[in-house]
């Protein structure tokens, strides 16, 4: 129910991961306020392993001193304690399924091709990367074009689910196009898809939770470190 223990909501992330970025808007679209906990993944705090001790990764949400663990799942678990006006997910039951199916795939399929592009040593393996995450987007055009029925947004006249999942690595594709200089979301290739974009980062829920570009350049120079080190014995 909505405003159900909204005074004892924690969330544990960094202010650079896309997936704590996603809960925090939720949390914000929902009208919750809540605690958030910055934690080193570097150097893993012991309420992070406590409460995640499987995955030992961020987002976490406490709630009542409960842990809930993977951004997908805390959206659907905040989206069923706080029910707004309008839920997040679709009322119907197809649209919905419709809904987790983009997700999973923006996961699964989209997600892992950005980090590729910032994880790439090579300009040949970056170029190679970008060719992935562009064949990737390209679906989320029609995507779109479905879910939304011609509106703003994928959920129709106000960000719901899908826009949550895939606005949130809206921060992390800006930050490429700072370090590399590409474009992921063009408007040339998907130009439904890009002007969705350009509407959502401008939304409130958005803008709450949006990180400083030094943090995301910060947190990617960290990694883009941390790979290379991993990498250097096996190039000897």
């Amino acid at each position: 129910m909505a405003g159900q223990g909204d005074d004892d909501v924690k969330v544990l992330g960094t202010a650079a991961s896309m997936f704590a970025i996603r809960v925090r808007m939720a949390l914000h679209v929902n009208g919750v306020s809540y605690e958030y906990l910055e934690q080193d993944l570097f150097h893993k705090g012991e309420l992070l392993l406590a409460s995640n001790p499987v995955r030992k990764a961020v987002p976490v949400l406490i709630h009542a001193g409960r842990p809930v663990c993977e951004s997908l799942a805390i959206v659907e678990y905040v989206d069923e304690v706080w029910a707004g006006a309008a839920s997040l997910l679709p009322a119907d039951p197809y649209d919905r399924a419709v809904a987790r199916f983009w997700a999973a795939y923006i996961d699964d399929k989209a997600v892992p091709t950005w980090i590729g592009i910032m994880r790439a040593a090579t300009e040949e393996d970056r170029a190679e990367s970008l060719a992935g995450a562009l064949a990737a987007v390209a679906p989320l055009e029609d995507a779109f074009a479905q879910c939304s029925s011609g509106k703003a947004f994928f959920a129709g006249d106000s960000i719901g689910y899908l826009d949550l999942v895939l606005g949130c690595n809206l921060f992390w594709i800006e930050a490429l196009r700072h370090m590399f200089g590409i474009t992921v979301i063009d408007a040339g290739r998907t130009p439904r898809l890009a002007a969705w974009a350009e509407r959502f980062v401008e939304t409130e829920a958005a803008k709450k939770a949006a990180p400083p570009m030094e943090s995301m350049l910060e947190e990617a120079g960290k990694l883009r470190a941390m790979w290379a080190a991993a990498a250097a014995p096996a190039a000897k």
